[in-house]
């Protein structure tokens, strides 16, 4: 924090309003916006004497002057605070970009209605119904229906002018309203049915249908009958698809997911009780934001910057702090009341579940990004002041349960992320039980003899899941084995053991280190380790899981490999070489009626063993 930036005195005479506080820096650039319900309270906690992230006490070193506006209530400090966001995007506050408008599926008033992708203003008479994502989402939909209730889509212009049906109409697309080929009642009730579709209220519709199918088949019009059917049939599948069963009403799903510096907001819209489809955000984060705070600082961008609808209901995966705040701000903004909350039931909750997978799946995919891995990669080059940019990584980690069926793993990146064709997992074998170092250095030396025999690439980087032993055990085998050129540096988790707090080692010289929380070098580390740490453990357990769940078969006296091969062709399985008879066995090729009897008795007085425990 600058000198000048008496904070003591500053917050002495500082208001318990609420209101709105702004950060400048020396220069008196703007770094920084925040709300507060109590504003002595909140500005107080960014000059703790403990307990900030290196990100906030990154910013506060920066605070030369600190301004404040009050505000009469919490729901005005937020609007204020949104819009100066807006207006002046401080560098430390999350930022959304996302300016585009929002397309709705268009029902035109013509006399013969069409349907149509429709983007900005709304003028046109007619009814509007979205909004969709994507366009993507609405052309998936116009393409339903016009499977389903083949309603024209065609451009004013074109319909005026034909003479004879298009291709549309051939397909069975359309039922071509331009030449007559259809019955203006028919074409209305098709346009009505498409209606009730958008509307979200299936099963008024699926009613109708059903009373039409049954009209024409008792007027004899089993042809139409058939079509009815077959309206029915495909709206029934899109409405299991969806799971909406007791839903009703519109709602947006938001769910956030952090990791390594770096966010994902997924967002699923839901309108008329159908899912629409989702989109995807990666707001960047400058403070050491979690997926609450990431949602209170997204949300009021999202809905308050423009014209995008508010929902009666939004759904998020973790409530902000100051979510009923949030709420009554929303709801200002609409004009009618807008629920927000965390805790939701049956379709809701299975909706919410699909976000924050889609939100986690997706962030692991950005971080492993070409883009991203080449520019983490560049700031890594920097600050261990390497003369050009590592082109490849690898990370060493240990996984075992007690000393039990121990698994060393190694992963591979390069600038394009993982390379997991080069992932390796070493069983280790004839060691002290738990005794991590001996099995680091067993698979250190099968890694880096075989490199030595010509098998596989040497890494630029060697990182080491650990702290000076784990190191030492690297620096130990390339040497033994005379292979120079690798940097080898630990990642110990440090004293708090959390994430962001991690204690660098250097190979060659034992010197320890730390990144700031927000270094893209760091987040680059974080993640190479948390794939190694991934990538034993599921080695570690399914190597457990064999030892435990090996068959009886491999421990019969005088049975190898090729005769229980022969077996389990025969019979199918271990089971049913269990409950084989003596005869059975001798059927078998290369088992003669000694070793049969051999096995039968093995198997069930191994059986009546077990059966006794």
């Amino acid at each position: 924090m600058e000198a000048g930036f008496d904070h003591k005195a500053f917050l002495k005479n500082l208001t318990t309003r609420p209101g709105v506080y702004q950060m400048y820096d020396a220069e008196g650039k703007l770094l920084y916006v925040g709300k507060a319900r109590n504003l002595k309270n909140r500005v107080g906690s960014y000059f703790r004497a403990s307990g900030l992230a290196e990100k906030t006490m990154a910013l506060v070193a920066r605070i030369a002057d600190i301004q404040v506006t009050v505000t009469t209530t919490e729901v005005d400090a937020l609007l204020l605070e949104h819009n100066l966001i807006k207006s002046h995007k401080p560098p430390y506050n999350i930022l959304l970009k996302d300016d585009k408008s929002y397309p709705y599926i268009y029902v035109s008033a013509d006399e013969y209605p069409r349907i149509s992708l429709h983007r900005g203003a709304q003028r046109g008479k007619g009814r509007y119904f979205g909004p969709y994502p994507s366009a993507g989402a609405v052309r998936e939909s116009l393409h339903f229906l016009q499977k389903v209730f083949k309603v024209r889509q065609c451009e004013n212009s074109y319909f005026n002018n034909r003479s004879r049906p298009c291709l549309q109409h051939q397909i069975e697309r359309c039922t071509a309203p331009c030449v007559g080929l259809v019955s203006d009642v028919e074409y209305a009730e098709q346009v009505e049915n498409t209606r009730l579709f958008l509307a979200g209220k299936s099963q008024e519709l699926l009613v109708r249908l059903a009373d039409d199918m049954e009209a024409a088949a008792a007027e004899l019009e089993f042809e139409k009958a058939a079509h009815y059917r077959d309206q029915i049939s495909q709206l029934q599948q899109v409405q299991a698809s969806q799971g909406i069963e007791g839903v009703q009403g519109d709602l947006d799903i938001l769910a956030a997911a952090v990791d390594a510096g770096r966010a994902c907001v997924q967002v699923l819209f839901v309108r008329a009780a159908r899912v629409l489809g989702s989109k995807t955000y990666y707001p960047p984060l400058k403070l050491a934001e979690s997926p609450a705070e990431v949602l209170a600082a997204f949300i009021p961008q999202f809905y308050l910057g423009g014209a995008r609808p508010v929902p009666a209901e939004v759904i998020v995966n973790e409530a902000p702090e100051d979510a009923d705040t949030l709420a009554e701000a929303l709801g200002v903004h609409a004009g009618r009341k807008v629920r927000l909350g965390s805790r939701v039931r049956d379709a809701r909750a299975r909706w919410l579940r699909l976000a924050l997978q889609t939100a986690q799946t997706n962030l692991q995919a950005h971080l492993a990004g070409r883009e991203t891995v080449a520019g983490r990669l560049e700031a890594l080059r920097d600050v261990l002041r390497l003369p050009e940019t590592p082109a490849r990584l690898e990370c060493f980690d240990i996984s075992h349960s007690s000393g039990e069926a121990t698994v060393a793993s190694c992963v591979v990146f390069d600038e394009n992320g993982p390379r997991k064709a080069d992932y390796r997992k070493f069983n280790i074998e004839g060691i002290t039980p738990g005794d991590d170092y001996a099995a680091m250095q067993q698979a250190l030396s099968r890694r880096f003899r075989r490199l030595k025999s010509g098998e596989g690439q040497q890494p630029d980087i060697l990182l080491i899941d650990g702290g000076k032993g784990q190191v030492a055990q690297a620096m130990g085998v390339l040497e033994e084995l005379d292979i120079p050129g690798i940097l080898v540096i630990g990642v110990a988790k440090g004293v708090t053991r959390k994430a962001g707090f991690e204690t660098l080692v250097d190979g060659a010289s034992g010197r320890e280190s730390q990144l700031p929380g927000d270094s893209p070098a760091l987040h680059l580390i974080q993640q190479v380790r948390d794939e190694a740490h991934r990538f034993a453990i599921t080695g570690h357990r399914a190597r457990r899981a064999k030892a435990r769940q090996r068959s009886l078969l491999e421990d019969i006296p005088g049975v190898g490999a090729k005769r229980r091969r022969e077996l389990l062709r025969h019979f199918g399985s271990a089971d049913r070489v269990m409950n084989a008879s003596v005869e059975e066995l001798k059927k078998i090729s290369g088992i003669s009626a000694t070793m049969a009897g051999q096995i039968y008795d093995y198997l069930h007085a191994t059986g009546e063993a077990g059966d006794k425990t």
